[in-house]
């Protein structure tokens, strides 16, 4: 299941660089390298810190052939997940929600306290998309207003109330990347954002 969620947030990532770097009307090799910098850059600060080198992309030529294969099918169907805003936003958010459990479960297989596990999850969660909109010139979404890493955070509470209770650990995960997923929603649909100090 945790691999499974690993791929599958490398996949929602992969896409969303693709739509971001179409959007930029980039090259293909433009487009690939943000499709691979929004799926590993997170992962791969993640794997630094915490001294797991080499990084686990580097390790597993499967997240190679994933990031690749997305982005040649987020290209070929960009007519039909090209409605960017909507998709950009799924994708980002379906993203978000299973990097934030990846990484979690790391920082609790090395033994870090829950609170340095959260900070991680969240960390992998949101710097691949931070690295994206840099290098695609744009304000990253986690420095806006936006409930974006608060939605990650909230997901890593979660996580640790459930691992209190009887529960199996796939549901755990499971659980607690839906909370990231369903807050980001909501927060998005309802307009609600941390507060500003500008008017």
């Amino acid at each position: 299941m945790f691999y499974t969620i690993d791929i599958l947030g490398t996949i929602a990532f992969a896409i969303s660089g693709v739509l971001v770097a179409i959007n930029k009307k980039m090259d293909l090799f433009g487009i690939l390298i943000i499709a691979f910098v929004t799926a590993v850059g997170g992962g791969t600060l993640r794997d630094l810190l915490i001294g797991a080198t080499p990084v686990s992309w580097m390790k597993d030529m499967t997240f190679t052939y994933v990031i690749v294969t997305s982005a040649i099918f987020a290209i070929v169907f960009r007519s039909k997940i090209n409605y960017l805003r909507t998709s950009l936003f799924l994708f980002d958010t379906i993203g978000i929600g299973l990097y934030t459990v990846v990484g979690i479960e790391k920082g609790v297989n090395v033994g870090l306290h829950p609170i340095i596990c959260i900070a991680l999850g969240t960390m992998t969660a949101s710097f691949g998309g931070v690295i994206r909109d840099i290098l695609c010139n744009e304000i990253p979404v986690i420095f806006r207003k936006e409930i974006y890493a608060t939605a990650c955070i909230l997901g890593g509470l979660t996580y640790f109330l459930l691992r209190e209770l009887p529960i199996e650990d796939n549901l755990v995960f499971v659980i607690s990347g839906i909370v990231v997923i369903v807050v980001r929603l909501l927060a998005v649909k309802f307009k609600i954002a941390l507060p500003t100090i500008y008017k």
